[in-house]
């Protein structure tokens, strides 16, 4: 099958890297040996092109898919006319004798095992594996190794995969095919190794499989969450691991890049990159299920990313070291033929000021989870780098910018960039409040610019003629992102404005339960489709406002529009229902962790019968 629906794909991975695998058993993406090196699978991108490594069954007729509970091992059950197979899928990572202060929590292997099992009749079929090296722009010398393996090395360089299975491997023009006849009881193994020195050893694959199941379980039984909504928050949680880079602390955006985000048109971009917004919001969603060590593990990585302590911090950063120049590979057609496929990222050299907001906030989450005794690291240079922090809030504070949206024609005064400026003093001052990190001189200036800035976008952010906050200073146009910085406290969600703004967006840029990021133009041809985190964000205000009869019910239809896994990509067709850009995206499952976590508390304040604002933040 080509050109599968984006939500045809699952996810596995090790937190060094993902692999996308297709319903059909197809994997179809895969950069090795982190998640930003070049990719070795992608006909997610070309079909005809990319790289890949699948399974053909004889007389399929139907599949079914799980993910073992509590893990990210992939099972997809798959039915023939003569029989019934189980394919196990998941790239080994195994639990450490004792995990350090620092660093990865787990032992990845560089690997990815395949474990077919007939359960009934027989099945007949064969594995296929072709890889391409740099993104189809090199192909590999296949290459019979005198144990059965099959060396796949790019043309003209070291790199490789080798490739070794249970059954005989054949070299079959460009690809590699392993063939097999089951029955019931019986089994055939693939194993795809990227370390030179890894012989692909089928023979452990079982033992491998434990292991990993055990580093997963082991996980997953520290998640604190334990509310109604926990199989989607405990599946989330699993995709924000899976995008981590364990040896780095770094966490990306999502696993691929240049899935379009609206059909027809341009708008296909690289996300397998650390962005301050994206990675910082997701350390809160760490920090609201306990899993605080992965939220020190984000600052571990900015510590060595910005060695500056706060000073230049940029907008995003690669897993080990400069974001690439955005980078168009013309030869490949894009998925759906909807392309250009760009690696690299532009937006690196934007203005976006409203991270220090972002950042702050994350940092104040974490602060409070340690009972503000953090690691010694983290403690010695806060003082320095919050007043780096603050002077940069107070410096850019009437300055246009691009904000969160990435706007690539010209900068604006935006207002959500204005009430996340507001929300880095309000966090540095309450940090400061805690700790002895800055003069009462510096504290009461942050109080004072911080009043400041908050009358300015309550005054300039209004429009009387749209009747709500808009976009930016003067604007007629409507942004969900204001919804966001409700969630922060930059304005009050019991407000009379607040539940205008908010009745304005779901009508102006609502879809049913789907909320568009806005509507005016952005330098693009061609409209996107619906931004899946900010309906989720309708969900928190509507909470806030103690609206919880209508919250409720739309987070739970919202989590229906997940795929039968509970993945989800950035954006969604709203005729369609189709999944669109990249997956899986992180903004979206930090949302769902972070508004389970919003309505769990809600119930239980409804329940405590107070009257009292229900004003807590716990992330976007």
């Amino acid at each position: 099958m080509t050109d599968r629906p984006i939500e045809d794909y699952a996810v596995i991975g090790d937190t060094c890297t993902t692999a996308l695998v297709a319903r059909d058993g197809s994997i179809d993406w895969l950069c090795w040996p982190c998640h930003d090196s070049p990719a070795t699978f992608l006909r997610l991108l070309d079909e005809d092109k990319g790289g890949f490594c699948d399974l053909v069954l004889d007389g399929l007729s139907e599949t079914h898919r799980r993910y073992r509970p509590g893990t990210c091992i992939l099972e997809t059950t798959f039915v023939t006319a003569t029989g019934t197979a189980r394919l196990t899928d998941f790239m080994p990572i195994h639990p450490l004798e004792a995990v350090p202060e620092e660093g990865p929590d787990g032992d990845p292997r560089g690997r990815i095992v395949r474990l077919l099992t007939c359960e009934a009749g027989t099945v007949t079929g064969r594995f296929r594996v072709r890889p391409t090296f740099d993104y189809a722009r090199d192909g590999a010398a296949l290459e019979s190794e005198a144990n059965g393996t099959v060396l796949c090395r790019r043309l003209g360089a070291a790199e490789g995969v080798r490739v070794a299975a249970s059954v005989p491997l054949a070299i079959t023009g460009d690809r590699v095919e392993a063939a097999f006849s089951l029955r019931a009881g019986e089994g055939a193994s693939l194993v795809l190794a990227h370390r030179e020195d890894d012989d692909g050893d089928v023979g452990r694959a079982e033992e491998s499989l434990s292991a990993t199941h055990d580093y997963w379980e082991e996980w997953s039984g520290r998640c604190t969450y334990d509310g109604p909504h926990r199989d989607s928050v405990l599946r989330s949680a699993l995709v924000l691991k899976l995008l981590t880079h364990a040896p780095s602390g770094g966490i990306i955006a999502a696993a691929t890049t240049s899935l379009p985000e609206a059909v027809p048109g341009t708008r296909n971009f690289d996300y397998r990159y650390v962005w301050m917004r994206d990675a910082s919001f997701t350390v809160t969603a760490f920090v609201n299920l306990g899993y605080v060590r992965e939220a020190a593990e984000f600052l571990r990585f900015l510590r060595d990313a910005d060695q500056t302590r706060g000073r230049d911090l940029k907008l995003m950063y690669g897993i080990n070291g400069r974001v690439p120049e955005e980078e168009i590979l013309d030869h490949l057609r894009g998925w759906r033929g909807v392309g250009p496929v760009r690696i690299g990222n532009a937006a690196s050299g934007q203005h976006q000021y409203d991270i220090y907001g972002e950042f702050l906030v994350a940092l104040h989450a974490f602060l409070d989870a340690v009972g503000y005794d953090p690691p010694v690291k983290v403690n010695d240079h806060l003082p320095e780098a919050l007043g780096h922090l603050t002077d940069h809030v107070i410096r850019c504070r009437h300055a246009p910018d691009h904000g969160i949206w990435e706007l690539r024609d010209e900068t604006r005064q935006i207002l959500h960039t204005k009430g996340m400026l507001w929300v880095a003093l309000d966090r540095a001052v309450q940090i400061a409040q805690a700790v002895d990190v800055a003069s009462p001189d510096r504290v009461e200036e942050w109080r004072r610019v911080a009043a400041e800035i908050r009358a300015e976008y309550h005054e300039k952010g209004w429009s009387e003629r749209v009747g709500a906050y808009t976009q930016s200073y003067g604007s007629d146009d409507l942004d969900a992102a204001v919804l966001r910085t409700v969630l922060f406290g930059a304005f009050d969600a019991h407000s009379p404005r607040v539940a205008a703004t908010l009745e304005a967006v779901s009508a102006g840029l609502g879809d049913g339960d789907l909320i568009y990021r806005y509507r005016n133009g952005d330098g693009f041809e061609h409209p996107e489709a619906t931004f899946a985190a900010c309906a989720f964000w309708r969900v928190g205000c509507l909470a806030l406002a103690g609206r919880t009869h209508e919250a409720e019910p739309l987070f739970a239809r919202l989590l229906t529009r997940g795929n039968d896994l509970g993945l989800f990509a950035e954006e969604i067709d709203a005729a369609s229902g189709e999944q669109r850009g990249n997956v899986p995206q992180g903004f979206t499952h930090m949302a769902i962790i972070n508004h389970a976590v919003r309505l769990d508390r809600a119930a239980l304040h409804r329940e405590a019968r107070t009257d009292e604002p229900c004003q807590w933040a716990v992330g976007a």
